[in-house]
């Protein structure tokens, strides 16, 4: 007995940590479903809220009072899709004004028809909508194993070849260390759901019920041995959070990586009608913006913009502000393609801001990213970037996109972002957030946000892809009230305002491991900063008096 505790101990942390970088979000109807102690904190302050927010409600108060915005900013959320129906949203949604909806026609001749508040790039024109990808690393491992698949030493590649097979071989590593990984995570979740069920129904059996609730349980009376190990498994998991519907969630999860992520059989992009490798091939798509994946973008969204004065939801950071919506983000990886193309549709359509709450760590086509983003600098677009979630330095690791546009240069108008918690202490950087002293500009809120869900939902949830937004929504703000600023002007007043600690140390981010190591925060981005409205606004104004 003491054996198969130990395993189910084991299992259940590996499935718990399992659980929480893949669970996928439900939503709940009202806000009094989550922790309400998380509400907008990341519009608060530490000098009046003590808590480390990013100052917006404190530059409202005492810095915008009684004035007028200037200008209306349009923000460009690639992402997996919007709900621009939302009531929170309600205003906010940009409507492209050349263009008349629904004839099927492209009245403003920008090459889109119908894009009335955006465009998608992962559909047809029959309405189709792609929702599953591969990894990027397994489009290019099939793209390349019939060239390079057989071949042992990398010496007998001819030397013209040998960088794409070294980017080959780094590609089949690690789609067969993920396909192990999943095809053993595979079998644990099997194991362990029959483990768990069988304790249920001995207990049902016992009881002499159809279903059992977590009371029955703990008032259960018994000398048996195999009752009480029953009795103890199940109360162990629910003392941990963990239900039945949380298992089968991962199993779904886990499945999705076999079936589409990792499955070298499966080919989506026969659906768009494209070819992804020709970056003039562009004559693709659809106008269905919100999609069948919407609850991340707009999640996104409502942190930069949700209706502060409307009573209702979440508050958002800009008032002044229209969001653009691009749908590139599948369920796996996003195509460089899709991704160039939707920063040029932003940039030709009068976005100031590009707001890109994604990445992956391998990129065949990353130079169409650097013309686009090339494109975007040269037209005064400020791009703001999720670092990711895999609490890796990537000062030592590739990540993409990034600012890097070739030939050692990097754009002037990219902001990389990580994340962080409510409180100044040593968990104050988010455990997965991606971090590098060269690499990350600085942090924002990113921990326990609480934001919009499709259907008039809401919930709560962490990631850098939710601190990027915190930036975007702070940019938004300024630029609002100070539109002559250009977009690199912009970024070094975010940069240079953001709140620092210069005597905090800090776990370095870490979830591999219980044992942590401290480092100084400052030693983790570029400014050791967090993003601060108040600051910012400020130093906007004395940037503009100049």
């Amino acid at each position: 007995m003491k054996r198969n505790a130990h395993r189910i101990l084991i299992t259940l942390s590996l499935l718990l940590c399992f659980s929480a970088l893949y669970a996928q979000p439900s939503g709940v109807s009202t806000l009094d479903s989550l922790d309400l102690k998380y509400l907008n904190w990341y519009n608060l302050s530490a000098q009046s809220d003590k808590i480390e927010g990013a100052a917006v409600n404190k530059a409202y108060a005492e810095l915008l009072s009684g004035k007028t915005p200037r200008k209306k900013i349009v923000v460009a959320v690639i992402d997996g899709g919007v709900d621009i129906n939302h009531p929170d949203l309600k205003g906010k949604i940009w409507t492209n004004p050349r263009e008349i909806a629904g004839n099927g026609l492209d009245d403003d001749n920008n090459g889109y028809a119908d894009d009335i508040h955006g465009w998608n790039f992962i559909g047809n024109n029959l309405g189709e909508n792609l929702l599953y990808e591969n990894m990027e690393y397994v489009r290019i491992y099939k793209s390349m194993k019939d060239e390079f698949g057989a071949i042992k030493d990398p010496e007998k590649v001819a030397p013209a070849d040998r960088d794409r097979y070294k980017l080959f071989d780094r590609c089949r590593a690690k789609y067969d260390e993920e396909l192990k990984n999943k095809s053993e995570m595979n079998k644990s979740l099997e194991n362990f759901a029959a483990y768990y069920k069988s304790k249920e129904d001995y207990l049902k059996r016992f009881l002499r019920k159809d279903k059992i609730t977590e009371e029955d349980i703990k008032a259960i009376k018994s000398k048996s041995k195999n009752v009480n190990e029953a009795k103890k498994v199940l109360l162990d998991l629910y003392k941990k959070g963990f239900t039945f519907s949380d298992l089968a969630g991962m199993r779904k999860r886990n499945s999705d990586f076999l079936n589409y992520y990792l499955n070298l059989d499966y080919d989506p992009r026969k659906l768009v009608g494209d070819n992804p490798d020709d970056i003039t091939d562009v004559d693709y798509g659809n106008a269905d913006v919100k999609g069948p994946r919407s609850f991340h973008g707009t999640f996104v969204s409502g942190i930069i913009a949700a209706n502060r004065n409307n009573g209702i939801g979440t508050d958002g950071i800009a008032d002044n502000v229209e969001i653009m919506v691009l749908r590139v983000v599948p369920d796996g990886d996003e195509r460089d393609k899709d991704v160039a193309l939707a920063i040029r549709y932003a940039v030709d359509n009068g976005a100031n801001i590009i707001n890109m709450s994604f990445g992956k760590y391998f990129s065949v086509y990353h130079r169409f990213m650097e013309d686009a983003i090339r494109y975007a600098e040269d037209h005064n677009v400020l791009m703001i970037h999720s670092a990711g979630n895999e609490s890796d330095n990537l000062d030592f690791i590739d990540h993409y996109p990034s600012a890097a546009i070739g030939e050692g240069r990097f754009a002037k108008n990219w902001i990389t972002v990580g994340a962080t918690t409510a409180k100044a202490d040593k968990n104050f950087c988010g455990v997965f957030s991606n971090y590098g002293i060269n690499s990350v500009d600085l942090f924002a809120p990113g921990v326990n946000i609480i934001s919009l869900f499709p259907e008039n939902t809401y919930d709560m949830g962490d990631g850098t892809s939710y601190s990027g937004p915190v930036v975007t929504g702070v940019a938004a703000l300024v630029w609002s009230y100070y539109p002559d600023l250009s977009a690199q002007q912009l970024k070094e007043i975010l940069v240079s305002s953001a709140t620092s600690y210069p005597k905090l140390k800090v776990n370095i981010p870490d979830t591999s491991s219980k044992k942590k190591t401290k480092t100084a925060f400052s030693e983790l981005s570029k400014t050791g900063g967090v993003v601060n409205a108040y600051n910012a606004l400020k130093l906007a104004g004395e940037t503009a008096g100049k």
